[in-house]
């Protein structure tokens, strides 16, 4: 919960605290936090990671590191745009496997699932790549080119509400589609 509550305040917090602080010093302070709030929990987190979700970290830790030494806040506002790169990377790569993502999510609650369900969950997960690529250009677009309110209202705030459609309205159409599956 707290990692979902951090990530949805990242935007929010970053852009207040540019008001008063260089990009460097909002790098250490976040650095310290994830640091604090992960210390206990870091080597079973990393133990767990697979070798393409560690690449992904590395590439934010990376990120990280880019604005503390550049100090430049345009490096700061990429960060939400490289986690939609990395989740799209992440759901992308097991289209090519025999599970895609979201019918890996699905079997957790049924073991077994119909060829058609199976099917669904394929589109599913395409519907969530599509979303992620266009999520990160638009998150891209906003650290390069607009302004640090245009970046804070779409990531803090209308990147979520798409997301929340998108979830909410395949939830709903999962739930028309296979009334068995509840």
């Amino acid at each position: 919960m707290t990692r979902a509550l951090f990530g949805l305040l990242y935007p929010v917090t970053v852009y207040f605290a540019l008001q008063w602080f260089e990009p460097r010093q909002i790098a250490v302070v976040l650095a310290i936090f994830l640091l604090l709030r992960w210390k206990h929990q870091a080597v079973q987190l990393l133990s767990g990671l697979s070798g393409v979700s560690r690449g992904i970290l590395i590439i934010l830790l990376l990120l990280c590191l880019a604005v503390l030494v550049a100090n430049n806040e345009i490096l700061l506002r990429l960060y939400p745009a490289v986690v939609n790169f990395g989740l799209l990377t992440i759901f992308g790569m097991t289209l090519w496997q025999s599970h895609s993502m979201v019918e890996r999510f699905a079997r957790i609650r049924h073991k077994h699932l119909p060829a058609e369900g199976v099917r669904y969950t394929r589109y599913v997960t395409y519907a969530w790549c599509l979303f992620f690529a266009l999520n990160g250009l638009a998150a891209s677009w906003t650290a390069v080119a607009s302004s640090r309110e245009t970046w804070a209202l779409y990531n803090g705030f209308i990147a979520y509400l798409l997301m929340g459609t998108l979830f909410i309205g395949e939830w709903l159409i999962r739930r028309y589609r296979f009334p068995e599956l509840r």
